[in-house]
């Protein structure tokens, strides 16, 4: 979440709201907001719907449905025009996907 907002004004200037999701609950949310100072969007996929719908659900230790750590460049339409699915311990390449979305929108 810290790479997002650290990063976030760039996508910003490329014409992106960034957003964050996972499936903690809202009430977690606030929580993480203040604590990281975030300045976007966190939304709560707290039932899965985002996570199944994404196809980003895995097991792990005996818990079904944890997501995996993705990004998405989705258009206006709703459209998602790319997508990247990474290692837990792996942080995302915020360079190859500002390259993906000036490339894209």
């Amino acid at each position: 979440m810290e790479l997002l907002r650290d990063r976030g004004q760039e996508l910003r200037a490329a014409g992106v709201q960034p957003y964050g999701i996972s499936r903690d609950s809202p009430w977690t949310h606030v929580a993480w907001t203040q604590a990281l100072d975030l300045d976007f969007p966190l939304l709560s996929d707290w039932n899965g719907d985002a996570t199944r719908g994404f196809g980003v659900a895995y097991e792990h230790r005996g818990l079904r449905d944890v997501s995996a750590r993705s990004a998405f460049v989705i258009d206006e339409s709703g459209v998602v025009r790319a997508a990247w699915r990474y290692e837990p311990a792996e942080l995302p390449d915020f360079d190859e996907i500002l390259a993906a979305v000036r490339r894209i929108l």
